[in-house]
């Protein structure tokens, strides 16, 4: 009996030893740091994921996986999202994060951008709505008007940033999100009593930061554009920002704003028409918009890229003055632009 004991003992040893390496060894056959495995389909998840797992190469043993996930009702318990498998993770762990619904959030990085279409792509790629969906949602004013916005305005919802969503969130949630950490920023750092000293609203500063955003990538120059734009508006001076000819045309790989672009007819053309224009350009940079706030108080009134190509500008208070310096521009580019054809040819 004993003997008989000690037999049964030590199988079941070894059995529970088995397990274990089965359920905590590592797993993953994946070479890289992770793998992530979509759901989509509530009824077709065990279908999918055994799917997943196969054609990415992610487990070593793919069949001890799914008959694990089917014994421990996981199938029945996952719902779509998005689930992040590391290098070197074990069965156990695997099984009770799918069990368990612990999905991996998915990072929206907004920089800049400049047409609805750019945003509708950047979610496309990294939500489960796909980017025809969401370039029908930002198109359509009525799902836009719970926002306070139109398709016009629609930027003023969003302070570029990196923001964390689960794969499968909704558009309406996505923009709530970005519309309340817009509501949050505009709160912060007394940004809305620096607009209102400026004669502003958020949303004129925002618009008008947009341009700035456009016109360098210089930062430590962007409040001093910002003010001659600021002492234009003042005056009822067309803003004349090029731009917004560029936004306009839509052809933002421009170098030049020749005089015929100028006649564009477009609520966009600040040349033609005063004050600003009916929304914003892009989304622009935190920096920007600070810096737009923090536009000091000049008596300048133009300013041009200086003609050494250094990334700065010139300022001026009177237009005979600039004229000079835009002639100057004018002039080394015109040579620049000769010196690039004579190594063409």
């Amino acid at each position: 009996m004993k003997r008989i004991l000690f037999i049964v003992g030590t199988f079941l040893f070894i059995l529970a030893g088995i397990m274990a390496w089965i359920l905590f060894s590592p797993a993953t056959a994946i070479r890289d740091k992770s793998a992530f495995v979509l759901v989509t389909d509530q009824n077709k998840t065990a279908i999918q994921v055994m799917q997943e797992i196969k054609e990415k190469n992610i487990l070593k043993s793919p069949s001890v996986f799914d008959f694990l996930a089917t014994k421990t009702n996981t199938w029945q318990r996952m719902r779509p999202g998005r689930f992040k498998i590391s290098q070197g993770e074990n069965l156990f762990t695997l099984l009770r994060r799918f069990r368990n619904n612990q999905q991996e959030q998915s990072k929206l990085i907004i920089n800049k951008i400049r047409v609805p279409s750019d945003l509708a792509k950047l979610i496309g790629k990294n939500f489960r709505i796909d980017s025809t969906q969401a370039m029908l949602f930002l198109n359509n004013p009525d799902s836009l008007k719970q926002f306070g916005v139109d398709t016009t305005t629609l930027f003023y919802l969003i302070i570029p940033d990196t923001y964390f969503f689960y794969w499968n969130t909704s558009l309406q949630a996505i923009f709530s999100k970005l519309k309340k950490e817009s509501d949050l920023f505009w709160q912060k750092n007394h940004r809305l009593e620096k607009a209102a000293s400026l004669g502003l609203t958020r949303n004129e500063v925002y618009t008008l930061a947009s341009i700035v955003e456009e016109e360098t990538n210089n930062n430590d120059e962007k409040d001093t554009i910002a003010s001659v734009y600021i002492n234009r508006l003042r005056t009822g001076m067309p803003l004349g920002a090029d731009p917004t000819i560029k936004y306009a045309l839509k052809d933002f790989g421009l170098k030049r704003i020749l005089l015929k672009y100028l006649n564009v007819a477009s609520p966009y053309n600040t040349y033609k028409n005063k004050g600003l224009p009916p929304g914003p350009i892009c989304t622009p940079s935190i920096e920007t918009i600070d810096a737009t706030l923090q536009a000091p108080n000049t008596d300048f009134f133009y300013f041009v890229a200086k003609s050494d190509f250094s990334d700065g500008h010139h300022f001026s208070k009177d237009y005979a003055e600039h004229l000079y310096y835009a002639n100057e521009y004018q002039r080394a580019l015109d040579s620049l632009m000769e010196k690039k054809k004579s190594k063409k040819d």
